[in-house]
């Protein structure tokens, strides 16, 4: 064995410490393990660590903290033997894995999957990733599934717990890197449709204000307009609007073209000129007309806020990712019940190109192929027609 190779430098029944070697020096604990022990799956990593039975040093860490040369890792029998021959580890990394419900759970959310990425559909109420008080989210789910997809997968972008939609995933860190440059070089075309309270004017704009973070009344993370003298707080944010169609004066839907990606910037920024997103309480001061006509037309009070449509690079700087996620089943009955059809316009509405929503080149409404219409609702009283006039 070289000098270059991680060496066991004792052995005591149980347990066996590797002295981490110059090749392998610098790495992650949980890189070193896949390429000492790629039968463990990172789950099961995880909970060797919480349990303290994989210690570096003899001390606890976690599976992020890098290794240095010379440092001895402490590493129980039963990671040590091969995973065909280990019953005992193949149940224990089962029993440490995502739940079968978990999984399925996961699998159902596929829009599109490869070999460096994956996307789902995230659907309403669940977080994406853990915060204070919350246990259950999707990036604790796909890491339970580490033997599923061959590694950790890992978040792109975030959606907030009540949006819905295109939720896109790296499965190598490779991808992950390169997804997150494009991202940060605005080079992603992201589309959202919306329901939002009252009709904008004009039908399309767009909305430049910077955010500050904060909290309201309750306590709860929200964001508003930075002020004056706010402007080492304040995060450059735009959004474009287009209404793509309305119910009378009350309620319009329109596609919203994020061009920066700021917490709660679609919601805060719709809100800003007059027409908050149907659903949305944190967002929503005072009750709007448009709230109590959809409540008695019996529309569900959930956030209508779906992310439609992802377009970007793929990482392997071949393919284009073009993904479109259908309406949850909230906005989908929402839709039905307002005579909205999600199929009524072409996709020619969304961008060609990534490009096309960095530089802010959205398409008119006037580009939209109208179909016939299903009867509506009626949301208002109508007046009866006035008598036809004699002639003067």
């Amino acid at each position: 064995m070289t000098d270059s190779q991680s060496a066991p430098s004792k052995s005591e029944g149980k347990l066996e410490t590797i002295v981490v070697s110059e090749r392998d020096g610098g790495q992650r604990l949980d890189r070193w393990f896949r390429q000492h022990y790629p039968d463990v799956s990172q789950g099961y990593l995880q909970k060797l660590l919480r349990t303290g039975q994989v210690r570096v040093d003899g001390k606890r860490v976690e599976a992020k903290e890098r290794v240095d040369v010379g440092a001895q890792i402490r590493i129980p029998k039963i990671v040590r033997l091969p995973k065909k021959e280990n019953p005992v580890l193949q149940a224990a990394m089962k029993a440490a894995g995502a739940p079968k419900e978990d999984r399925d759970a996961i699998e159902k959310m596929i829009l599109y999957e490869d070999d460096k990425v994956l996307v789902l559909n995230k659907p309403f109420g669940l977080a994406v990733q853990g915060g204070t008080g919350t246990r259950h989210h999707i990036d604790g789910m796909l890491a339970g599934m580490a033997d599923r997809f061959g590694d950790r997968p890992r978040l792109v972008h975030r959606l907030d717990r009540d949006t819905t939609g295109v939720l896109l995933v790296a499965k190598t860190r490779d991808a992950a890197a390169k997804l997150g440059k494009t991202f940060q070089s605005r080079s992603a075309a992201k589309t959202y449709w919306a329901l939002v309270n009252g009709v904008p004017k004009p039908p399309q704009g767009k909305i430049e204000a910077a955010l500050v973070k904060g909290t309201n009344a309750a306590g709860e993370d929200r964001v508003r307009k930075a002020e004056p003298g706010e402007q080492d707080l304040a995060m450059h944010a735009t959004t474009h609007y287009s209404t793509i169609d309305r119910v009378a004066h009350k309620v319009a839907w329109v596609s919203l073209k994020p061009v920066t990606g700021r917490q709660h910037q679609l919601r805060a920024h719709m809100a800003m000129i007059g027409h908050p997103i149907v659903g949305d309480p944190k967002y929503q001061d005072g009750l709007h007309e448009g709230r109590s006509v959809l409540a008695d037309a019996g529309v569900d009070g959930q956030l209508h806020l779906h992310a439609r449509r992802l377009i970007l690079p793929h990482p392997d700087g071949v393919k284009k990712i073009d993904v479109t996620a259908p309406l949850p089943p909230h906005m989908k009955l929402t839709w039905e019940m307002l005579g909205l059809d999600e199929n009524k316009f072409e996709e020619r509405s969304e961008p060609d190109t990534a490009d096309d929503t960095a530089s802010g080149r959205i398409a008119s409404p006037q580009r939209h192929k109208t179909i016939a219409r299903a009867p509506r609702p009626k949301l208002h009283k109508t007046r009866p027609a006035p008598a036809p006039r004699g002639r003067r």
